[in-house]
C-alpha cells in the first residue's frame, strides 16, 4: 500500500516537477550537435546561429561535430538524448533523405523527433573547376558524353541534396556520372579546387567564395531565381532544365517529448537570432536565404519531403545502403 501511494504521489507530481524544469530552462549548457564534419554549410550555420542563442539564452550554446554514416550518427545520437532541451540536432535536408536511403538510418524523422524551426536554405551549385576546361552546363554534357565510363563529379555525400541534383542532371541530360562520394561538402569543393575532379556539386554556402575569386566556375544555380550575390550565374531552369529547382535546407530540431515550453522557448528565441540584421548579413554573404520558420513549418516540411526526395531515389536508381 505504501508503495502504490508513493507511485500515485510521483505521478501526480511528474507535470509539476517538469513544469518547473522548464520554468528553469536553461540552466546549463546547449549542445548543438551537427551530424557532419566541420567546414560544410550545417555547420557554418549552427556557429552562427549559437553565437545568438547563447545572447538570449544566457547559457553558452555549443556546437558538437558527430560526423559519418551521411549524418546518420549524429541524429540518431541527438535522438537517443534526453528530451530536455540540452542536445539538439541542427541537420540538413539529408535529415529527410537519409530515411529512404539507409535500411536502418537509426532514427525515424517524424517519430523521434520535436521540430523546433527551419532555419535557412541554400540552392545547389554545379561547379567546374579551373583547369577542366569546362565553362558551361552544355560543356559538361558534351564531355560527359565522351567520357568512357562517365565523367567524374564531386559530391558532399551520398544522399546529399548535391549528389541527388547531379542525379537529376544525370537522368535528364541522359548522361552518365561517376559520382565521387566526399565526408563534407567543404571536402567536396576542396576536390575540384585541386583539379581531383573536373566538376562537382555543392550547397552554395561552401562555394561561393571560390566563385567569388574565380577560382571555380559556376555553371549553373539550381534555384527558382537568379542568386543576388552570383548575377551572372543562370539557373537551371533558365537553360531549359524546367523544374529543375532543389536546396539544402538546415533546421533545428529536439529529442521527441521534449517539453512544449521548452520548444516554443527555442523556437522564438531562434527566429529572433535569425531576424538580427548582423546575423543575416552574415548568413546573406556565406551563401545562406534566411527561412524563419516555426515548428508547424518544418513539420510539414518534413512531412512533404521525405516521400519527395524517396521517389527520385527509386528513379535514379540509388540501392539502399
Amino acid at each position: 500500500m505504501r508503495a502504490t501511494r508513493r507511485l500515485v504521489l510521483g505521478l501526480a507530481a511528474a507535470p509539476f516537477a517538469a513544469r518547473a524544469q522548464s520554468d528553469r530552462y536553461p540552466d546549463r549548457p546547449i549542445r548543438l550537435v551537427v551530424p557532419f564534419a566541420p567546414g560544410g554549410p550545417t555547420d557554418v550555420m549552427a556557429r552562427v546561429i549559437s553565437s545568438g542563442l547563447t545572447a538570449a539564452l544566457g547559457q553558452p550554446v555549443v556546437v558538437e561535430n558527430r560526423g559519418g554514416g551521411g549524418g546518420n550518427i549524429g541524429a540518431a545520437h541527438v535522438a537517443r538524448s534526453a528530451p530536455d532541451g540540452y542536445s539538439l540536432l541542427v541537420c540538413s535536408t539529408g535529415f529527410v533523405v537519409n530515411p529512404s536511403l539507409f535500411r536502418n538510418p537509426g532514427y525515424d524523422p517524424v517519430r523521434d523527433f520535436a521540430p523546433v524551426t527551419e532555419l535557412g536554405a541554400s540552392p545547389n551549385v554545379i561547379l567546374a573547376g579551373a583547369r577542366s576546361g569546362i565553362g558551361s552546363i552544355a560543356e559538361l554534357i558534351a564531355r560527359a558524353k565522351t567520357t568512357a565510363g562517365g565523367l567524374d563529379m564531386a559530391n558532399p555525400g551520398t544522399g546529399s541534396t548535391p549528389h541527388l541534383t547531379a542525379e537529376l542532371l544525370r537522368l535528364r541530360a541522359g548522361i552518365e556520372f561517376v559520382q565521387i562520394t566526399h565526408a563534407s561538402a567543404a571536402l567536396a569543393v576542396q576536390a575540384v579546387l585541386g583539379g581531383v575532379t573536373p566538376v562537382g556539386v555543392a550547397a552554395l554556402p561552401a562555394a561561393q567564395p571560390h566563385i567569388l575569386s574565380g577560382a571555380l566556375k559556376a555553371l549553373a544555380i539550381t534555384s527558382a531565381e537568379r542568386w543576388p550575390d552570383l548575377p551572372d550565374v543562370p539557373t537551371m531552369q533558365e537553360l531549359g532544365f524546367g523544374g529543375f529547382v532543389s536546396e539544402t535546407f538546415q533546421a533545428l530540431l529536439a529529442p521527441a517529448g521534449t517539453p512544449a515550453p521548452v520548444i516554443l522557448r527555442l523556437a522564438r528565441e531562434s527566429l529572433a537570432a535569425l531576424g538580427d540584421a548582423g546575423t543575416a548579413a552574415k548568413l546573406r554573404a556565406a551563401g545562406f536565404g534566411i527561412q524563419a520558420r516555426g515548428p508547424e513549418a518544418l513539420a510539414t516540411r518534413i512531412a512533404r519531403e521525405v516521400p519527395m526526395w524517396r521517389d527520385l531515389i527509386r528513379q535514379a536508381g540509388i540501392p539502399q545502403e
